[in-house]
């Protein structure tokens, strides 16, 4: 079969051409000999073969039924010595935690990484997937949108509901700029390489710490109208009475807006909203 298929724009297909980028991608993922990797949308396995190459245990879900036949024929040998995995199926319909034939079938939070080049459609709902609920990766490197990734980062100090939401279990940085011309067919927009390291779910492991649902409840209440100071905004989730005392117990500003609060002060702000009166 050929390698070379059109992509298709309904799975939002940008192949990678630059082996230049393939290599800052395999750098940052500083993947282990033996280490399992779940690559996300592989494509005709251009990054695959790369994880595979650096030693990785590939577990590859892959939605395009062309795609799928082109990863059987082009692996055989890696798939018959269980080095690859390939699970035909969408990443956000299939639990591959409870495909037996899937090496995550077994896995432990941080027990594996997911190196990929997703489809920008879907970055947010994979970002959800793979960060609120167990079992977590250790690590992410992903091709994203530019602009998503400088919002993830926050390097302008204003966060969003997306930056919190990927602060809350990891530390994002940008590793490179990718150009649209490193791709086929060339997107509409420029890209990025994104790491997030040391991720985990320690924030919300021990008694009286944030839950996820209200932490989460708590920072859409608070982006939710952008004109209003953030205490305004938080009166429709909680008593006025807990807000002033809250806000006086993290020294917090009447003048605060959602966006000048770090992922520390959120999870402090939920832990005191959320105390016994």
């Amino acid at each position: 079969m050929n390698e070379k298929i059109r992509a298709k724009k309904s799975l939002g297909q940008h192949f990678l051409n630059s082996r230049h980028v393939l290599e800052q991608i395999i750098s940052a993922a500083e993947i282990k000999d033996g280490e399992t990797v779940l690559e996300i949308g592989p494509g005709t396995g251009v990054l695959t073969a790369a994880l595979l190459n650096a030693g990785a245990k590939v577990v590859a879900v892959e939605k395009d039924d062309r795609a799928h036949e082109i990863l059987k024929e082009k692996f055989p040998t890696e798939c018959a010595s269980g080095q690859l995995n390939i699970i035909h199926g969408d990443i956000l319909d299939d639990d591959i935690f409870t495909i037996r034939s899937s090496p995550l079938s077994k896995a432990s939070e941080g027990s594996y990484a997911i190196v990929a080049n997703i489809p920008y459609y879907i970055t947010g709902a994979i970002l959800e997937k793979f960060l609120e609920h167990e079992p977590r990766p250790n690590r992410m490197v992903l091709l994203v949108q530019k602009e998503v990734a400088e919002r993830i980062v926050a390097r302008d100090g204003k966060e969003s509901v997306l930056s919190i939401s990927v602060k809350a279990f990891g530390t994002p940085r940008i590793i490179a700029k990718v150009p649209r011309g490193a791709f086929t067919p060339a997107p509409k927009v420029d890209s990025a390489i994104l790491a997030i390291d040391d991720i985990s779910g320690a924030h919300f492991q021990w008694n009286y710490s944030p839950n996820i649902k209200r932490l989460f409840d708590l920072v859409r209440a608070g982006f939710a109208h952008k004109r209003k100071f953030l205490k305004r905004n938080l009166e429709a989730i909680a008593n006025r009475e807990h807000l002033n005392k809250a806000w006086k117990d993290l020294g917090l500003g009447d003048k605060t807006r959602a966006e000048d609060l770090t992922i520390g002060q959120w999870l402090s702000l939920s832990t005191e909203l959320h105390k016994t009166p």
